[in-house]
């Protein structure tokens, strides 16, 4: 077969070719045709008969070529070409030089490379004709046309397959017709249907395309929803709050969506003041709830009726039947050990204030709601009544007063029992209550204030002095009612009257024509006030009447009482800072005093001090306390001996003029301290031992042990004294000019006394 379609390609070309060469034959004999020289060129004769120009056709070249050889397209031929060669032909513009190419010496066009229609239909190209020696344009340049005929080379092809449409199940005859008469999704959801396209018609040699179509059965609500069982149970504790999850239950529902939107309810009255039932949105269950609490011992099991049906229903559907199903859900209670419960709840009680202790209050009553029915026993939270006023029987839950009441200290205390089982006080429960304290008169009224007033000397009989009133702590549920009268000391006074104004207060009027500050200043007037009880209760107060002088206004100038003016003009503050300011100066002089009797005292135990004259003086530097190597301490320790040794005594070197010499040949020397080889400490030992014996009999010494420091140097020292204090008597009998002797550490102290020395010397004289 394709041997035969070969063929028929050639004849088919054969055909145009001899067409074209027809027509190129007829162009010559045409007076104008495409391409022919315009009116004005070069090429028209002069005697005005018009030049053939350019020959050829319209071209075309199949698509598709397969041949070995270029596909010849056609020809391009000028007439005043004789067929010398003289003629050079050359094309320009789509493809020239690359697709199509052309002979330049017969202007064959021949096409190089394989065409395809569908990518380009045409090829637009320019055709020139020149001399070939002078390379002159003989032709007036051409433009033509190489159509691409098209073979049946590409098969239908569906542009946007493969192909998805739906169709909802159930559905009429419509654009798409079923097969079937009824298509259930939930049996099959989708169809898959190949379709095939053939072109020229389906003739032999035509092209087809195929695709693939799917249908997609899309879901209406056809099918109810459905409890997989008739019958679920759950169990949860008597204790469970309100609002627990009971358990979850679900309805199957075959369709997809919002198809399965489902609601659910409880249908009988039981289930619906018990329980409570909602809808999951997430997972379309339904979730049982705790709505009132349960009891186990008033009921174990509770069967409720839950339904389920479609949020969304299709009315084209309701012959189908109903959209809903029920299930019975059995709850089991279980029992618990709970603790007691107070009955009755009341907790409010009253008790009189004036109750002795140990009265009954009132009985609070817990039982144990188990069907074991445990004992109770009863308490006081005692951070809720941390005085101890109140008390409870542990078996009766009386409750009792333990403190004497007060109303008007506290009318209210708040107090919280405690139940708990008697073998288990793990289970507590608690309760709150308010015990009322009740009024009774016990506190009788009082003034108000300690009323005092002022009245002129020359006041008028009748006039208002003071307005007094009462309070009283007490609240007698009818109200206060107080009276008020002078007592029977008063009744016989003629300088005032008492007005009981029936408002529970009262008016003290003037009784006389004018008073005298001289004679008496101040007025005492005692009031009695009666309360109404019961029992009524009294109290006396008394009103301070001053007598002043005053003005023809009537305004006080002055009155008598000095202890009243100052009471008016210093406040309380003021006489405390007063106070203050008289004890500072108090501890003022208390301080100078002692600081003296302390500095006088000083004094005179500097004065009893022994100056001692015995002086060591020495330039070793020692190291402190700590050091025991710089300095030997026992040298200040020792007893020494000090000897003068002159020229004629121990034997030592006499004077040249012997021991009866001249005074002012004597030789002498620098004194020596010589350690005694004996030390006798018995007198230190002996001074100490009397010392702690007057300690152990001294009664007034503290009775812990304490350091006692004594002053005691011994007795005299076996030394010669150096001091010159004692030598003014004797003074001329000595030479001091030794001194000079002593080195130059002694000279300032040798020029003191030769100086002296030659005063005296020279006063004798």
């Amino acid at each position: 077969m394709a041997k035969g379609l070969q063929g028929f390609s050639w004849t088919m070309l054969l055909l145009l070719c001899a067409i074209q060469e027809l027509g190129s034959w007829a162009v010559h004999t045409a007076a104008e045709g495409p391409g022919l020289g315009q009116p004005g060129d070069p090429a028209l004769l002069v005697s005005g008969r018009v030049k053939r120009g350019w020959v050829w056709n319209q071209f075309f070249v199949v698509e598709e070529y397969t041949g070995t050889e270029p596909l010849y397209v056609g020809k391009i031929h000028s007439d005043s070409d004789e067929g010398d060669g003289s003629i050079k032909y050359t094309i320009s513009g789509e493809g020239a030089g690359t697709i199509f190419l052309i002979d330049e010496i017969t202007g064959d066009i021949h096409a190089t490379e394989r065409l395809d229609r569908e990518q380009k239909t045409f090829y637009t190209l320019r055709a020139q004709a020149r001399d070939r020696q002078t390379d002159q344009l003989l032709e007036p340049e051409s433009e033509f046309i190489i159509k691409v005929q098209d073979i049946n080379d590409s098969e239908p092809r569906f542009l946007e397959g493969p192909y998805i449409g739906s169709v909802a199940e159930l559905s009429p005859v419509g654009v798409i017709r079923t097969a079937v008469a009824d298509l259930d999704r939930e049996t099959q959801d989708r169809y898959e249907v190949v379709i095939r396209a053939t072109d020229m018609a389906g003739q032999l040699g035509g092209l087809s395309g195929s695709t693939t179509v799917t249908i997609v059965v899309t879901d209406v609500n056809d099918n109810p929803p459905r409890f997989p069982q008739k019958m679920y149970q759950f169990s949860i504790v008597e204790t469970a709050p309100v609002g627990t999850a009971i358990g979850r239950v679900k309805a199957e529902d075959s369709d997809v969506g919002e198809n399965t939107d489902m609601t659910y309810q409880m249908k009988d009255e039981e289930g619906v003041e018990m329980f409570k039932v909602t809808t999951d949105s997430n997972t379309q269950e339904a979730v049982i709830t705790v709505q009132k609490p349960l009891d186990y011992e008033s009921k174990k099991v509770h069967t409720v009726v839950v339904e389920a049906l479609n949020k969304f229903v299709d009315p084209r559907f309701v012959d189908l039947g109903t959209f809903r199903d029920q299930t019975i859900v059995r709850v089991s209670v279980l029992d618990v050990d709970e603790p007691p419960e107070f009955r009755p709840p009341s907790n409010l009680m009253e008790v009189q204030e004036d109750a002795q202790v140990g009265s009954v209050v009132g009985v609070v009553t817990a039982l144990d709601p188990d069907t074991a029915n445990h004992p109770v026993r009863y308490a006081i939270d005692r951070s809720t009544d941390t005085e101890r006023i109140f008390d409870i029987d542990a078996n009766t839950g009386a409750i009792v007063t333990g403190k004497v009441l007060d109303r008007e200290t506290a009318g209210w205390h708040n107090i919280t029992v405690l139940a708990m089982e008697a073998d288990n006080h793990s289970q507590v429960s608690r309760a709150s209550l308010r015990i009322r304290i009740l009024d009774v008169n016990d506190n009788p009224p009082e003034l108000a204030t300690p009323y005092e007033a002022a009245v002129c000397e020359d006041a008028k009989p009748g006039q208002l002095i003071q307005t007094i009133s009462v309070v009283d702590r007490d609240e007698p549920q009818g109200g206060h009612r107080f009276y008020f009268t002078l007592p029977p000391e008063a009744t016989n006074s003629h300088h005032f009257s008492l007005l009981d104004i029936k408002d529970n207060t009262a008016a003290v009027h003037t009784q006389r024509v004018g008073f005298n500050r001289q004679e008496q200043d101040v007025y005492l007037l005692p009031i009695l006030v009666v309360d109404s009880g019961p029992p009524p209760l009294s109290s006396t107060g008394t009103l301070t009447i001053r007598i002043c002088g005053c003005d023809s206004n009537g305004a006080i100038q002055s009155c008598n009482s000095t202890a009243y003016a100052m009471s008016a003009t210093l406040s309380p503050g003021a006489l405390i800072a007063l106070l203050v300011c008289v004890l500072i100066l108090i501890v003022l002089v208390l301080l100078i005093l002692t600081l003296k009797r302390h500095h006088k005292s000083h004094l005179t135990s500097e004065d009893d001090e022994d100056m001692r004259d015995n002086v060591i003086k020495y330039n070793d530097e020692g190291g402190g306390e700590q050091d025991t190597e710089a300095y030997d301490m026992s040298a200040l320790r020792s007893l020494y001996d000090f000897s003068e040794i002159k020229g004629g005594d121990g034997g030592g070197g006499l004077g040249e003029g012997g021991p009866s010499g001249n005074p002012a040949s004597e030789r002498h020397v620098l004194p020596q301290w010589v350690q005694s080889p004996d030390l006798d400490f018995s007198l230190f030992r002996d001074y100490i031992c009397r010392k702690v014996e007057q300690a152990d009999e001294d009664l007034s010494v503290p009775p812990y042990d304490s350091f006692q420091t004594y002053a005691f140097e011994g007795s005299d020292s076996p030394v010669l004294s150096l001091s010159s204090i004692n030598t003014w008597s004797s003074s001329s009998e000595q030479d001091f000019s030794y001194l000079g002797a002593w080195g130059p550490r002694f000279r300032q102290l040798a020029a003191l006394y030769a100086g002296r020395r030659g005063e005296e010397d020279s006063e004798e004289s």
